[in-house]
């Protein structure tokens, strides 16, 4: 496949309904879509093969026009607008947020400003990551595409105007004027309520569009945040919402799977499933923006998780499906070419039989913070995770895959050392507010005895920096969390050196490296990357912590300039500013949150002087 025929990745934005997304194309097309789940196999996936993917393809059919994407304020309704010399469209995409995923809708309304613009639409799905065959029935103005191997996966697509089956696909076509409108909508065949075609849409486009716009704009309306960069901060909070289950309360890493983090590369991940580590991160945002709801919902599908693990006598994994299943056995896609030739295309994920300490620490961080602003942190809680900080001291010396998720072997890395820091200096701080019987006397003993590890053993009198693993000299942008979570003042000469170092040897300007490979550090993967976009907001806000005020906000400028024309990051940034790996991604959009909300404060502050 000719790699022209995609399109870059941050040519795209986001719509969704608390179940899935789909991402839409600033040329009016649908290139990915899981349904109805964010974890179900793909029905449109033009993104990872332009020729057998699938696509949901609206297109005005003039020459030479502009476009131009934007949310409706504070909502996820996303409007496509093409301009040209005679005439201007938009399409206007939106999900209606229902309670089951069983419900799943997709509403396009196509509508001219001025002029009479011809169109042509094309539906053409590939259901089971396109692996399996569909049967298609109906017309002019109802169709209903059925899988041959999942009828569940099934769907009917509705029109205003006749549409015409070819083969697997449909397509239309037609020309509206001014004030003229088009509508298609995709509906679960699952759905209960069950609607002639002119009634749903009728339904969709006026009283569940209406409804979705108050759903969002209540929702980020109660947000707490009024300072500097509202707008790229509400827009951050809005994506992690939407990448979070409104059926579970878990909150998937990423929407999408397989997009490269170096383009003609092997690091093609599937991201669509739940890491303690970035779900417990995400309820930190949520927590500083003042979502209490999505915290309580995340502890509760966690308590779950530790009701499970104590019936099996088992611990916590890194990552879960979002319904809490533990099994993520990674493939292979190899009748999909990737993205712009980057193969394999992998669903699933590997990583997750993975030994990774720092999961407990971020955990308790998040479980810490819950209970700092009011959540209820019950003792029947507080007993099955008091299980898991007892794993921790028992096991915090082990080595481990890290937080990078190295596949070639274990090591003793400073993050996860650090985490179990973390992981008993919170638990100690929520028994102690709770006066749970807990055995603090133990877990402090232990607590300080990884802190006079890490402080002598990960240390590089070489390099005058914490290092990324025990004996060795290469650094790691993860150590940046050092002063974050308050394991080390950001003032303290060992720590302003290390950032020094960091800076010398990971940094370009805003651009950070997580690590380098030529310097030693371990991956055990082949090719180069690009920059870690979180790791950029790590950054920024240790310059905030340290008082270095004027250069972390340059630099949070800075990085805000990086993202696509609706404020929305994938994981990485490559050599010419473009998004590369999984989009988006909820920790990037969350370290954006935290530094925005460090940096905003201490800047409120300074100016009171």
């Amino acid at each position: 496949m000719n790699a022209g025929a995609y399109q870059p990745i941050a040519n795209y934005g986001i719509i969704g309904n608390l179940h899935t997304i789909a991402l839409v194309s600033v040329t009016g097309s649908i290139d990915f879509m899981c349904f109805t789940r964010f974890d179900s196999p793909s029905l449109f996936g033009a993104m990872l093969d332009a020729e057998r993917g699938g696509t949901f393809d609206i297109t005005p059919q003039l020459d030479d026009a502009d476009t131009k994407q934007l949310y409706l304020p504070d909502t996820t309704v996303l409007i496509t607008r093409f301009l040209s010399e005679v005439g201007v469209a938009e399409i206007t995409d939106f999900m209606p947020v229902k309670t089951s995923e069983r419900n799943c809708v997709l509403v396009r309304t196509v509508s001219i400003t001025r002029g009479n613009v011809p169109f042509r639409m094309r539906c053409m799905p590939r259901f089971d990551y396109a692996r399996a065959e569909h049967r298609v029935e109906g017309g002019p103005h109802e169709i209903v595409f059925t899988s041959l191997s999942n009828p569940k996966s099934s769907f009917r697509l509705i029109s205003n105007v006749p549409m015409t089956i070819d083969g697997p696909d449909v397509y239309a076509e037609f020309t509206l004027s001014d004030v003229e409108q088009a509508h298609f909508v995709i509906e679960s065949s699952s759905d209960d309520e069950k609607r002639t075609a002119e009634e749903a849409i009728q339904f969709y486009t006026t009283s569940d569009f209406e409804s979705t716009v108050d759903y969002w704009k209540t929702w980020i309306g109660r947000s707490q945040y009024t300072g500097r960069w509202r707008e790229m901060v509400n827009r951050s909070a809005l994506t992690l919402k939407l990448l979070t289950s409104y059926q579970f309360g878990s909150t998937v890493a990423a929407p999408t799977f397989g997009l490269p983090s170096v383009i003609g590369g092997n690091r093609n991940w599937d991201y669509r499933f739940t890491w303690i580590r970035d779900a417990a991160f995400t309820m930190y945002a949520f927590l500083r923006l003042g979502f209490m709801e999505e915290a309580a919902a995340f502890m509760h599908w966690i308590e779950q998780e530790l009701d499970t693990i104590d019936e099996a006598g088992e611990t916590l994994q890194l990552m879960y499906t979002l319904d809490g299943a533990r099994e993520l056995p990674e493939q292979e896609l190899n009748h999909l070419s990737g993205y712009r030739n980057s193969a394999p295309v992998r669903i699933g994920n590997a990583a997750f039989s993975q030994f990774q300490l720092d999961i407990y620490g971020e955990l308790m961080d998040s479980i810490y913070l819950y209970d700092k602003y009011h959540g209820a942190v019950t003792y029947s809680f507080w007993k099955k995770m008091e299980r898991q900080i007892e794993f921790v001291c028992d096991n915090w010396g082990r080595p481990d895959h890290g937080i990078w998720e190295v596949r070639s072997q274990e090591c003793e890395f400073l993050q996860s050392r650090l985490m179990c820091w973390v992981a008993l200096d919170r638990a100690i701080k929520v028994v102690e507010h709770r006066s749970f019987p807990s055995p603090i006397d133990r877990w402090r003993t232990i607590r300080d005895e990884i802190y006079r590890d890490i402080y002598d053993n990960f240390w590089s009198e070489e390099k005058q920096s914490f290092v990324q693993h025990k004996g060795a000299n290469a650094l790691d942008a993860s150590a940046l969390l050092m002063p974050l979570v308050r394991f080390i003042h950001p003032h303290e000469p060992r720590w302003l050196s290390t950032l020094e170092a960091i800076e010398r040897e990971l940094i370009s300007d805003s651009l950070v490296h997580r690590y380098r490979l030529d310097s030693g550090a371990i991956d055990g993967l082949e090719g180069e990357e690009g920059t870690f976009t979180m790791c950029s907001f790590w950054y920024v806000e240790c310059l905030s912590r340290s008082g270095q005020l004027s250069k972390a906000r340059l630099l949070f400028e800075k990085m805000l300039s990086y993202s696509n024309h609706l404020g929305l990051f994938a994981e990485q940034l490559g050599k010419r500013g473009e998004h590369l790996g999984n989009f988006p991604q909820a920790f990037t959009h969350l370290g954006l949150i935290s530094a925005a909300f460090d940096l905003n404060r201490r800047l409120d502050s300074f100016q009171t002087y």
